[in-house]
């Protein structure tokens, strides 16, 4: 299966996991998340969960094919990969579902998180979704992903430090700052209801990649009410059908709920939030990360961000549902 190898440069974990060069590329026998397949079962679900033929990380895992040192060290590949079917229609993405459907589908993460974060050797649950050829999806039916880490993530790391440090020195939350910036500052917010609030940040890393923040300080979904997680199934929509609309074709992104860890320390300090990324840039126009960005890791935006949120609210004011 393959394992952890731990980059003491960089002072991350990387996952070797030889397996997944063997998971299909757009199969043509058939769609194997459609109901009725070998595996996803018949009958009347709305939302599932399945176990990822092609996991990176497993519950049970053997040791590792590769002897370590103090140096160079190594652990097995222990966690837990999921794929969430967002519904059994094929040709359908999460753009195209009901409010009331995207509702049952946050219940859904909530509860996989409350599952898989209670396991001893979970660390951090990652829930995501990839979309669209660019980005790399192999399979089309709607479906997002769970990785739950035996670690927590290098980017989670960065946010929990900055906004733990911020919380020190300031007595208040960053997130809760940066909304409550973003707000009075008016020029990059895209969509706003009466619990979220979805913008494209003063710090953008990606053309469109908006964020969507809680008004309320919370530091994970579950801790949200009945009527904050109608709210988010509300703007998420809003969000994904503004994306659609900007060059009229389905648009792809990556999804990403950060929230936090679930090794079972305090985290008061952080704020649940999701970011989307996209390569999109313009109508016909790609952003690679190349040089600067992927070598150096310092992001360079070509645009005002500014220009690029109004972009976004005149898409929003053209969508109708």
């Amino acid at each position: 299966m393959g394992e952890l190898r731990y980059n003491p440069v960089l002072n991350e974990w990387i996952i070797v996991s030889g397996k997944r060069k063997d998971r299909p590329l757009l199969p043509s026998g058939g769609c194997p998340f459609c109901p009725g397949s070998s595996e996803v079962p018949s009958g009347d679900w709305d939302v599932l969960s399945i176990p990822n033929r092609f996991p990176s990380l497993v519950p049970k895992p053997a040791p590792p094919e590769i002897e370590g040192d103090e140096f160079y060290q190594v652990a097995p590949a222990q966690g837990v990969c999921e794929v969430v079917l967002y519904t059994p229609e094929h040709n359908k993405t999460l753009a195209d579902l009901s409010v009331r459907h995207i509702r049952k589908i946050i219940n859904h993460w909530a509860e996989r998180y409350i599952d898989l974060g209670g396991r001893d050797y979970i660390k951090y649950v990652f829930i995501f979704e990839n979309k669209g050829r660019v980005i790399g999806v192999t399979l089309d039916h709607p479906h997002g992903q769970i990785y739950a880490f035996p670690f927590i993530p290098p980017r989670i790391e960065k946010e929990l430090e900055s906004s733990r440090k911020f919380y020190e020195e300031k007595n208040e939350c960053l997130f809760c700052k940066v909304t409550e910036r973003e707000k009075k500052d008016k020029e990059r917010v895209v969509i706003e209801n009466e619990d979220f609030l979805c913008f494209l940040p003063f710090y953008p890393r990606w053309p469109f990649g908006v964020h969507i923040h809680p008004k309320r300080h919370v530091q994970s979904l579950p801790q949200l009410s009945d009527k904050e997680r109608e709210s988010l199934a509300q703007i998420l929509k809003e969000t994904l059908m503004t994306f659609d609309k900007l060059f009229d074709f389905s648009f792809p992104y990556i999804m990403a709920l950060h929230q936090k860890p679930t090794d079972g320390k305090d985290y008061e300090y952080y704020h649940f939030h999701i970011e989307f990324s996209s390569p999109i840039r313009e109508q016909e126009k790609i952003k690679f990360f190349a040089g600067v960005e992927e070598s150096m890791d310092t992001v360079t935006f070509d645009y005002r961000p500014e220009d690029k949120a109004e972009e976004l609210r005149k898409a929003h004011a053209k969508i109708k549902y």
